[in-house]
């Protein structure tokens, strides 16, 4: 590097320096490190199409991202494309841990394609673009070394014998050719062109340019610049504040690249260019803190996600529905996470690795907890095994009493046992059902065969029911319907095959006398109730409006039991051997919905009134 020479001579042209020139402009309230600098590469959102792709496609769109581009054009694109990838990729492995969660089982490794070809690709990237920055940094130091060269040659024309009009064409080849000659390393600009600038002063000096000459130069200078300044001043307005500052350092590299002005002027428009600067370096400034603020706000979000996360496995759940609700819980952290920006660089790699640590945490606990329950599982199906084999043995008994007393034994039995695994639920209870129904059906046909009188009781089981059908229910009310009960419950069997029939003869015809019996006691409820409405009425309308609440709210209440029964019939309506329990709710539905209309009905009562 040539050495930097101050001049002490007195030049007899008014000649300016420009060595304020030579320096990036910064202030003390807006200097900018090289850290936010870096950090400002990755602000700008580049503009791809990647929403709605599968990972597929996203691995394609990067393989022809790299193949059409250089490395140092593709940072942003490249680091979009991966973001949207690992979120389609985490969504996917979340998801499988979830349906593993909740069928007990452990989730299994998949090897991803996409993954793996992503990858290549990155590593394709990062060797290319570590690549581009050394041959960079290769043509900076060669950049360097020639413009070392001009400097010499410079020094060389203050002594060289040649003619003025040819000592001047080569003053103009070597400014041009300085002006070709790209960036040099970052360390060396400023020595290198106060070195310059000084030496382009001493040859002005030394040549006593035609001042109609240099005065043309000086005004196509001073136009530039005011160019420059206009520039700078529009950058204030840009709202990409990162792009605004990037664009003011290209305008400190050309305002180097221009020649001097006149004395008069150099200090006014240095100002006005400076002020400008300072304007847009405030506003990076400020950006720059704003980010660091909403960088730590993220960091607290993210560390109460890791507390939450290490809550979980504090106190080991117990049971599988623990278990679920709690890796419920887990995976809507993980979704928060998710929804959260970076947190400050030198603390984001290490809250991720706190989070992920908890992550991890909770799922071996998890593992080993099922693989504790999967051998109870195991133990209950040998236990359900050994059941079915003692129902399968005594299917062909004959000492009907002992035999379903053993029967009934083995159900109480089974439901004592704990679950099995889903492969295998259905299959046994299947099986163990078989068993019992088998037995039942041959008990029920032997002593179909062996008693008889059926079809006498046939006969006056038909002939009550006739009877009930024709009799005034109103004037009985229930207990006339409790005696035709018991009067049929003293009535034994009737033949197999019209048991079915005759039942549900005589469940219609109970029904209706208690549709009846109900139909007039809901009559005569709400005639009491109208009673009592104009009782109320009289006593003001606080009352009935206090009434009238109290009913709207039972009505609520009545369509939230319905509904929970009706959920639970969806239920139960899977499981086999739940018929009876079916009819009982059903049962509870039935008269949920009753109490319900007569509610409604009683509330328009006291709104027909008002």
């Amino acid at each position: 590097m040539p050495t930097t020479i101050k001049s002490t001579e007195t030049p007899e042209l008014e000649l300016v320096s420009v060595a304020e020139d030579a320096t990036v402009f910064t202030d003390e309230q807006n200097v900018i490190s090289a850290e936010e600098l870096d950090a400002a590469g990755d602000s700008p959102v580049v503009e791809t199409q990647v929403a709605g792709k599968s990972k597929g496609e996203l691995v394609d769109m990067l393989a022809e991202v790299l193949e059409s581009n250089s490395a140092e054009d593709v940072r942003s694109q490249v680091e979009q494309i991966k973001t949207a990838f690992y979120k389609i990729h985490r969504a996917q492995v979340d998801a499988r841990l979830k349906e593993a969660a909740e069928s007990g089982v452990e989730a299994e490794q998949v090897q991803d394609a996409d993954e793996l070809r992503l990858k290549e690709l990155l590593k394709k990237y990062r060797d290319a673009r570590d690549k581009a920055t050394a041959e960079s940094d290769k043509v900076k130091e060669e950049n360097y070394r020639l413009k070392c060269e001009i400097i010499e040659e410079l020094k060389s024309l203050i002594s060289s014998e040649e003619t003025l009009n040819v000592t001047f064409a080569r003053f103009r080849e070597l400014q041009a050719r300085w002006k070709e000659i790209g960036q040099v390393p970052q360390a060396k600009v400023n020595d290198l062109w106060e070195t310059y600038n000084l030496h382009v002063e001493r040859f002005y000096d030394f040549v006593k340019i035609n001042k109609e000459l240099r005065d043309l130069d000086l005004k196509k200078n001073l136009e530039a610049k005011g160019a420059l300044c206009k520039a700078a001043e529009a950058l204030a307005e840009q709202s990409n504040i990162v792009e605004a500052f990037r664009k003011l350092q290209k305008l400190h590299d050309q305002w180097r690249e221009t020649g001097p002005v006149a004395a008069e002027q150099k200090e006014a428009l240095w100002e006005r260019f400076k002020a400008a600067s300072s304007v847009v370096n405030r506003r990076h400034q400020e950006h720059f803190e704003s980010l660091k603020q909403e960088q730590l706000k993220n960091l607290e979000a993210k560390t109460a996600l890791c507390e939450a996360a290490e809550a979980l496995i504090a106190t080991v759940p117990a049971s599988h529905k623990e278990w679920n609700k709690a890796n419920e819980r887990l995976i809507e952290l993980q979704g928060q996470w998710r929804t959260i920006g970076f947190a400050p660089k030198k603390e984001n790699a290490k809250i991720y690795d706190r989070f992920r640590a908890a992550c991890d945490k909770f799922f071996e606990c998890k593992h080993a907890f099922y693989a504790d329950v999967k051998g109870d599982m195991e133990q209950n199906l040998a236990q359900k095994v050994a059941l079915c084999e003692a129902a399968e043995a005594l299917v062909e008994c004959e000492d009907w009493k002992s035999a379903t007393d053993r029967i009934l034994e083995l159900q109480a039995e089974w439901k004592r046992v704990g679950t099995v695994s889903r492969r295998h639920a259905d299959a046994i209870w299947r099986r163990f059902r078989a068993a019992c129904d088998k037995f039942f059906e041959r008990k029920s046909a032997h002593f179909a065969t062996v008693e008889g009188g059926y079809a006498d009781n046939l006969q006056k089981k038909q002939a009550l029911i006739a009877e009930m059908n024709a009799a005034d229910v109103k004037v009985g009310g229930y207990d006339m319907i409790k005696e035709y009960q018991r009067r049929w419950s003293e009535i034994g069997f009737v033949p197999i095959k019209h048991k079915e029939e005759i039942a549900k003869l005589y469940k219609q015809a109970v029904d209706r006398m208690f549709a009846v019996v109900r139909g007039a006691d809901r009559e005569n409820s709400l005639s009491r109730f109208k009673d009592k409405v104009n009782s109320m009425r009289q006593g003001g309308e606080r009352r009935l409006r206090s009434e009238r609440e109290k009913l709207y709210n039972r009505v609520r209440q009545l369509e939230q039991e319905v509904a929970t029964l009706e959920n639970n019939i969806g239920f139960f309506s899977k499981s086999k051997g739940a018929e009876s329990f079916i009819a009982e709710v059903e049962e509870k539905i039935a008269k949920a919905k009753r109490d319900i209309a007569d509610t409604i009905a009683k509330i328009k009562l006291i709104d027909d009134g008002e």
